[in-house]
């Protein structure tokens, strides 16, 4: 048994027994490493652990007596996915249970698990202050919106429209520059809209602005002012339709409106109605438990805290840098709200306690938070957005969210955002929906303004305030909250004038390149783009476009419209597809390939089995597909309750969807919350009875329940569910990427789709997948073609008893695969192979092969990789 190092860099073994043992003897410990010695990051944790047990034996401590071991297991344990605090353990090469006690015979820091050896955190020194360096502005290249056509060179066909977009893009950025005063002014209108602190005739206080051109008067009303405007609170308007009010401060210096103070405009609209509106620029609003209607708040801390300091009244100072941009991304998609065991809404500081560790512990190097612009209707997901520069008040405040984010850079895990710029919600009473009492203002008017399908407004982005409004919005989030980029939903509903509802692509250029399309709309994500990629350098992109627009995800510079990745929308789909209308017998290889690899060339795509539209109300979960109501019955391991043939064929056939889908599907991945161990059930948000806009059908409610609107961490945390063994799959196969970049590889090939024999394999990067999807044959001896000479050994497989295997293909039984020279497959090189039926099994080169690897302390349960691989990176 051996010990890993204590989780804080700060502490000394040392002086972690002689906190622990009073009265222990001091005596001098060698150092872990000499003056000038050299050692990797393994080897100086060895020696740090030895330092350990000579400070423990120097104390005439047995061991024992500070480690507390649980009963040992013949195969390896899967670590628990997040450090309970109540427990603080890890698990140990026997699947023991370690933690180091205090001197009260409490549980102490944990001690060095894998995910501190895989995902170090970033240490920083403690009064350090994380501010941004902003890139410059690029000029606008000298071409005709044609460069992008180097890649595809049939794009000629639609060169017009390109050139005619180009000239779109370059006519706005001059505007930009002529009138406003440049590209990176322009998008800084919360520095001028809205309210912030500055001075008026030598006084110091509030400005307030609000662009609201079609209202007759504007007052600011609250509990500043017992919502009875004074004289001195209304607003002047000037030339361009903006009201400018300035609220000194008080005589003692105190702002005119407190922090935290409920505030509206009060004004009277186009049609002489007087309203109470929320500043369209509002930084939070908030709902009174008794109340139906939000308000907006005043949101200025008195204080600034010190940096990671998490105070009242005091704002968040940013103490970790941005990570790096990863060679390719591990999604994690969630929602902060829903994150809870409990039935509740969770809060960003318990989601920033109990599921980042989780996150960082299956080894993704990303999360996408959903619904964090503020939403009056809860249901909506997120997608309705009413305050889009407010954060989501059920949640927490802004600052609460700003520690959130640090804590994830702490962990090196890149920060995305769902950012809804594709539509507004209808709601006239918290939006900005109708603000000034016009149909238009930052939206089409008429028919063309409202989607039909998701009773919602749509965007004008030709309109030169809604552009200010949109691009100063993504830059807020990134320079206020630290984010590292988006995902832009409903991109297809922006492209195009039908919305993409009740239209299929067929891949024909004139479907993308013509009069279905919203060139304005696309030029607005093509400034979008240049801006974000300009300021933010290591900022990402994607889109959510399921037309699959060429050029979507080529660099702006280039006339593309600048996106780093597209979500594959279509492999969800497909998955559905099969699970739902063909056999096991009936799966066609072929097409399950096609639909995989069915992307551009030069245009990173996201791949994904599910995401968040599957698991909601009305759909399923590739689990729930898969064993529907036997989850409620058959779900304990052997021995511990009854067993099921369709669980056992679900439990198996979910490893097999999800590691071709990460290994073959994209560039990068993405899993929604939960759905990595297959939680049951599907989200259903709490709601009332209500009617379908687009039909008119009746939906009945759940009476407001949050009864299946939160996440089963119980279910994978238990260790007789077998819902673990999806929780450690899912985990080996994300270090897999660690350590072998196998989605970023250049090298991909497909040798095999064998439908006969139900076989796919590939390479991806120097590693050889096989897929066995046969439900009831398998082979022995079977051929598969590689690239490269061997030996090769097994690096990982879903028949390993730690993911709910029978182990009839084991890394543990440490085979060599010699290959044989000759063409195979139209591979250069062959080897043999046992795969069972319905198993996957991934292959590497025999030097980087460790079947011991998960019994030692970096060690992932049940794969078999040598330290840390040989492309390891985050």
């Amino acid at each position: 048994m051996q010990l890993g190092r204590l989780s804080s860099g700060r502490i000394q073994a040392g002086s972690i027994a002689q906190r622990s043992l009073r009265g222990a003897v001091p005596r001098t410990v060698v150092s872990a490493a000499a003056p000038g010695e050299k050692l990797s990051a393994l080897e100086l944790l060895r020696r740090e652990n030895e330092l350990l047990r000579q400070t423990l034996d120097v104390a005439n401590v047995p061991i024992d007596t500070v480690v507390q071991p649980s009963a040992a297991s013949s195969v390896p344990a899967a670590a628990p996915a997040y450090d309970r605090r109540s427990t603080s353990t890890l698990s140990s090469a026997s699947g023991a249970q370690l933690s180091l006690l205090d001197e009260t015979g409490g549980v102490a820091e944990p001690m060095e698990r894998p995910e501190d050896y895989w995902s170090p955190c970033i240490d920083v020194p403690d009064n350090m202050e994380y501010v941004d360096e902003y890139g410059p502005i690029s000029p606008i290249p000298d071409h005709d919106g044609t460069m992008c056509f180097k890649w595809d060179n049939t794009l000629w066909s639609a060169a017009e429209h390109f050139k005619y977009r180009w000239n779109v893009f370059k006519g706005i950025r001059h505007a930009i520059d002529q009138n406003e005063g440049g590209f990176e002014k322009f998008s800084q209108g919360y520095k001028y809209y809205g309210f912030n602190r500055g001075e008026c005739n030598g006084q110091t206080g509030i400005w307030y602005r609000e662009w609201a051109p079609g209202a007759k008067a504007l007052a600011l009303v609250g509990d500043f002012n017992n919502w009875t405007p004074a004289d001195s609170h209304w607003a002047f308007k000037n030339q361009y339709g903006t009201w400018e009010l300035f609220l000194p401060d008080n005589p003692d210096g105190t702002p005119a409106i407190p922090h935290r103070s409920k505030v509206k405009c009060r004004l009277e609209s186009d049609g002489g109605q007087w309203v109470d509106k929320i500043p369209a620029w509002i930084k939070w609003a908030t709902q009174e438990w008794n109340e139906i209607l939000f308000n907006g708040v005043y949101y200025e801390p008195p204080e600034k805290g010190a940096p990671g300091e998490i105070a009242e009244n005091k704002s968040y100072t940013f103490k970790y840098p941005r990570p790096p941009k990863p060679r390719a991304l591990r999604i994690y998609e969630c929602h902060v709200g829903m994150s809870s065991e409990e039935p509740k809404v969770n809060s960003y500081l318990e989601f920033r306690r109990d599921v980042l560790p989780r996150i960082r512990a299956l080894g993704y190097n990303a999360i996408q938070i959903m619904a964090i612009q503020e939403h009056s209707y809860y249901g909506s997901f997120g997608y309705h957005v009413t305050n889009f520069f407010g954060v989501s008040s059920r949640c927490g405040t802004p600052d609460e969210l700003k520690a959130l984010v640090d804590e994830a850079h702490r962990m090196g895990i890149i920060v995305l955002m769902d950012i809804v710029h594709s539509h507004a919600s209808k709601n006239t009473n918290d939006g900005i929906n109708m603000f000034d009492g016009t149909d238009g203002m930052y939206f089409h008017g008429g028919p063309r303004g409202n989607h039909w399908m998701w009773d919602s407004r749509c965007f004008n982005y030709g309109n030169w305030e809604t552009l200010r409004f949109l691009l100063s919005n993504a830059r807020w989030w990134m320079d206020e909250y630290k984010f590292d980029g988006y995902r832009f939903d409903g991109v297809t509903s922006m492209m195009y004038h039908h919305h993409g509802l009740s239209y299929t692509f067929t891949g024909n250029y004139g479907e993308y390149f013509g009069m279905n399309t919203d060139v304005d709309a696309v030029v607005y994500l093509m400034l979008v783009n240049n801006l974000l990629h300009d300021l933010f350098p290591s900022c990402i992109t994607i889109g959510e476009d399921v037309s699959g627009m060429p050029s979507f995800c080529r660099p702006w510079q280039e006339g593309g419209v600048g996106f780093d990745y597209r979500l594959q929308m279509a492999i969800a789909d497909k998955w559905i597809e099969v699970m739902k209308l063909h056999n096991d017998f009936a799966w066609n290889m072929g097409n399950l390939v096609h639909t995989l690899t069915n992307r551009r060339y030069a245009e990173a795509c996201v791949g994904y089995a599910e995401s968040h539209d599957q698991a909601l109300v009305g759909d399923k979960t590739i689990a729930f597909w898969l064993m529907d109501k036997d989850m409620y019955d058959y779900m304990a391991v052997p021995g511990k309750g009854p067993q099921s043939l369709i669980v056992d064929r679900g439990i198996a056939l979910h490893k097999m969807i999800r590691l071709i889908t990460i290994a073959l599907g994209g560039e990068s991945y993405l899993n929604f919350m939960g759905n990595e161990f297959g939680h049951p059930e599907w989200i259903d948000f709490p709601r009332v009875d209500s009617y379908d806009p687009s039909t008119g059908g009746f939906v009945p409610g759940n009476g407001g329940s949050l009864h299946l609107c939160r996440r089963r961490w119980d279910l994978a945390d238990s260790d007789f569910l077998k819902y673990k063994f999806l929780n450690a799959f899912d985990r080996a196969m994300c270090h897999l990427d660690k350590a072998f970049g196998y989605m970023s590889a250049p090298n991909t090939y497909v040798s095999r789709k064998d439908e006969a024999d139900k076989m796919v394999v590939f390479e991806r990067g120097d590693l050889v997948f096989v897929f066995n999807f046969h439900p009831t044959q398998s082979y022995q001896d079977y051929r598969v073609g590689c690239r490269e000479p061997g030996p090769y050994k097994l690096l990982l497989t879903s028949d390993e008893e730690v993911f709910g295997g029978y182990r009839n293909v084991t890394k543990d039984a440490d085979a060599v695969f010699n290959t044989q020279s000759g063409n195979f497959d139209n591979r250069p090189h062959s080897f043999q192979v046992y795969i069972p039926a319905r198993t996957c099994a991934v292959y590497g080169p025999a030097e980087w092969a460790d079947k011991d690897a998960d019994r030692k302390p970096h060690g992932i349960p049940g794969l078999g990789i040598k330290d840390l691989g040989p492309y390891f990176a985050r």
